[in-house]
């Protein structure tokens, strides 16, 4: 695991959360042994060819990673600060196009994942399904004890590599390639979906972008409104408590509806 040695100075900076300004999967054996009652293969849609060929919805499995990844796929980063303590983060995993290529994912800003990739060279990347552990790192200074979050389903641990650099206003984006070290699965799970988990992961992006000169204002707060009634209508315990988070860490409802009263 991990052993986070390396030295730097408090790199202290006022921009944390969310690390990749955008917006968990299944393993599928396609056992097609079927009985003569059918309950294998024949019972459910199609055989096992078209399910396997249709498995495209899984994604790519890149090697060394404990799950397969597709488009940007949301995850939480610790990284080892000067403090020795792990800091928390949103990152977004930008999946390659076959299992060899790289994994990359993005930091904006002087972040402090940004400075712990810099300094460290490592993070262990996880994956939670837990709404509120996503809002405290995508939008809240966070720190742990130990690299792997009791939230996390599976984790791997990955070296650094900035690859590329370009500038977006006055934020300088970074590209880092995620070169996998060791994994581990550590729950499984049938994967089901609710539109308030996916609600509250598109808030924490649009609150992200709150005050930032380069978004509308008011614009944000329509989408943290239609948000919040997803989550309201659809989502479960955890999406509520989540998103009550997220309105404690942005005031965004006080601010909404000061610039709604009438002058």
């Amino acid at each position: 695991m991990i052993d986070g040695r390396g030295g730097g100075d408090d790199g202290r900076d006022d921009n944390h959360g969310r690390d990749d300004n955008h917006g968990r999967d299944a393993h599928d054996d396609n056992d097609a042994d079927g009985d003569s009652d059918g309950n294998r293969g024949d019972d459910r849609t199609g055989t096992a060819s078209d399910r396997a060929q249709s498995g495209d919805w899984l994604g790519t499995r890149p090697e060394g990673w404990p799950v397969p990844l597709r488009g940007v796929t949301e995850s939480v980063v610790t990284t080892r600060g000067p403090n020795d303590r792990w800091n928390v983060a949103a990152l977004g995993l930008h999946a390659p196009e076959t299992p060899t290529g790289p994994v990359t994912a993005r930091t904006y800003g002087r972040t402090r994942t940004w400075r712990n990739f810099t300094e460290r060279g490592r993070g262990v990347v996880q994956f939670t399904t837990d709404p509120r552990t996503f809002v405290d790192a995508a939008l809240t200074v966070r720190e742990a004890d130990d690299p792997v979050l009791d939230a996390a389903d599976a984790w791997v641990e990955v070296r650094v590599e900035a690859v590329a650099r370009e500038t977006d206003g006055d934020t300088v984006v970074r590209t880092w390639a995620l070169d996998p070290v060791e994994s581990a699965v550590r729950a499984e799970r049938v994967p089901t979906v609710n539109r308030g988990f996916g609600a509250v992961v598109d808030a924490t992006v649009a609150a992200s972008r709150l005050d930032v000169p380069a978004f509308d204002t008011e614009a944000i707060f329509d989408r943290l409104r239609y948000f919040a009634d997803v989550v309201e209508r659809c989502g479960g315990p955890a999406e509520r408590e989540a998103f009550a988070r997220i309105d404690a860490v942005t005031g965004w409802r006080e601010r909404a509806a000061g610039d709604d009263e009438p002058e």
